[in-house]
């Protein structure tokens, strides 16, 4: 069905209203509103064409209006068109975020090691995934249903759930409105069991399956992103007689450095945004690198995201200088991320 604009928007009004508080919605309500603009005399009268229209109905004689069946219908079917379209956008947006923070961090990494002269690393950024934004089930077949889940930091997780019964499209929208009235903005924590016996109560006979859709949203918000590390200039290592004079320990220190997860504990920072952490020798609980130091710092480009950053140097570094470079840069990654030049860092 279509609607112009205005008549959307005051459908859409009338009902975010009913179902705010329960009551039929007079024209008086609505002119209230000052996103509208609109006169209780041109409000009667969308209403009154919406009435014919049959999106809405008058339960009694001078009261206001409720929506009627066909207006919950069009309501969720737009809701969802637009949700669908905004997962879709904020897919591409995500891809075309990491496309240019993967050069962005290569660059950096590279800029690092030329200056610093030591061996130099950097992760991906992690999304800090704390609360639900919106989920919807989409029918596959008779036996599967699709659950996709949006999460704080834009981050979309999809699960297929097996059915053993089918659902029918009014089963799927009651859900969907049952699950994003209830969870929306919620933190894991917050899902408590309390929250969880509430909904398996409302959904009936398909409490199951809540069980399932719950386990999809708590992997969406709590999973651990799978990090990606850059490198460079790990040769800077043999520049130093106290690193490469031991073949067996220069094999060791770049076999070290080669490998992800020992690389990620070596850039641990928990020390607070922005903050610098030196290990020196023992420190690093990593044999390979007992005659090193590393300079760890941690970067945050807002809207949830942050990454660390690692320098890989000999005992006698030039700590002032490390430093100094990881306090600059850990400044500027924000602004230089948002301005959408990642040439700042070339070398």
């Amino acid at each position: 069905m279509e609607l112009d604009d205005r008549k959307w928007t005051i459908l859409k009004a009338i009902i975010q209203t009913y179902l705010e508080t329960g009551e039929p919605v007079g024209s008086r309500t609505i002119s209230k509103m000052p996103e509208l603009n609109l006169s209780s005399a041109t409000i009667r009268n969308e209403m009154s064409d919406l009435e014919e229209m049959g999106l809405i109905i008058q339960p009694h004689t001078s009261s206001g209006r409720i929506p009627s069946d066909k207006g919950y219908r069009l309501y969720v079917d737009r809701l969802m068109e637009e949700k669908d379209a905004e997962v879709s956008q904020m897919k591409q947006v995500m891809i075309s975020r990491q496309d240019k923070m993967e050069l962005l961090l290569k660059q950096i990494v590279r800029y690092l090691a030329v200056n610093t002269n030591y061996a130099t690393m950097i992760t991906s950024p992690q999304y800090h995934r704390t609360k639900l934004k919106f989920m919807q089930l989409s029918i596959v077949d008779e036996e599967q249903i699709l659950a996709t889940v949006v999460a704080e930091g834009n981050v979309v997780k999809n699960r297929i759930i097996h059915l053993e019964h089918g659902l029918n499209r009014d089963q799927v929208l009651q859900l969907n409105i049952l699950l994003n009235s209830r969870l929306n903005g919620l933190t894991i924590e917050q899902i408590n069991l309390s929250t969880i016996s509430r909904l398996k109560q409302e959904a009936g006979i398909q409490s199951e399956l809540i069980s399932q859709v719950l386990d999809a949203v708590a992997d969406a918000i709590s999973q651990e992103e799978d990090v990606e590390v850059y490198t460079s200039g790990a040769t800077n290592i043999f520049k130093y007689p106290e690193l490469s004079s031991d073949t067996d320990k220069a094999s060791g220190l770049i076999h070290a450095f080669e490998e992800k997860h020992p690389l990620l504990s070596l850039m641990d920072n928990e020390s607070g945004e922005h903050a610098i952490k030196v290990s020196i020798g023992s420190e690093l609980q990593n044999e390979n690198m007992r005659d090193c130091s590393v300079v760890t710092a941690s970067y945050d480009l807002g809207d949830g995201m942050y990454g660390r950053i690692g320098i890989v140097g000999p005992k006698r570094m030039d700590y002032d200088k490390v430093v100094g470079i990881l306090k600059d840069l850990t400044g500027q990654l924000d602004e230089v991320y948002r301005s959408g030049d990642p040439d700042k860092y070339n070398e």
